[in-house]
């Protein structure tokens, strides 16, 4: 919650929770499990299992109602999409992103939601550039390394807004604003911030 007030006093336009499912429970956290165990970990790094884990209708009710969340659906379970959708209260912009069309399905059609496919990887690029026209998408997100210029061109002749992440350097994110990167996802929204003015 601390990271959420800290992204609304910034002013920032999007705050990005991934949300996962666990035990039947909307968990917003970054961390994985491992399997069905309740270790919690990410890379090299573990955290405490036992900890009290934030839920998203918590962040939901917490943040305030002019912030847009960007909720980044992880896994392939459709009852994620499901749970997610009934608990969102009517009438609040959100922006969902996932990697899984699967999981985007159930949002078409919602007038209060924005739709972004994550791509992670050359092989997911791929495929989505493929199939982009099929889709009804209002972006997409893509892993920084991924991005050059001829990239970029091709996404926005797509006509979907391109965000990109993580985006935690100044020179990097000015190098996407000018390939035409449009938003960037970063862990230090506030080191971008002070060094852009």
């Amino acid at each position: 919650m601390a990271r959420l007030h800290e992204a609304e006093q910034l002013g920032v336009a999007l705050v990005e929770a991934d949300v996962r499912l666990w035990r039947g429970r909307l968990e917003v956290r970054h961390l994985k499990t491992a399997g069905p165990l309740p270790i919690l970990w990410d890379k090299w790094r573990l955290a405490n299992p036992f900890a009290p884990r934030l839920e998203l209708r918590s962040l939901l009710a917490r943040a305030r109602p002019e912030t847009e969340l960007l909720l980044d659906l992880k896994g392939r379970n459709p009852r994620l999409a499901e749970l997610v959708l009934a608990a969102l209260p009517g009438g609040r912009a959100v922006t969902v992103c996932a990697r899984s069309r699967r999981l985007l399905e159930p949002f078409v059609g919602r007038e209060d939601v924005r739709l972004f496919q994550s791509v992670g990887s050359r092989r997911q690029l791929r495929s989505f550039l493929r199939r982009v026209d099929a889709l009804v998408l209002d972006g997409v997100s893509v892993h920084e390394r991924l991005l050059d210029e001829r990239v970029v061109e091709e996404l926005r002749r797509q006509s979907v807004i391109v965000l990109s992440w993580p985006v935690n350097t100044l020179q990097r994110a000015y190098e996407l604003a000018r390939l035409g990167v449009q938003g960037m996802i970063s862990d230090r929204p506030s080191a971008l911030l002070e060094g852009s003015g």
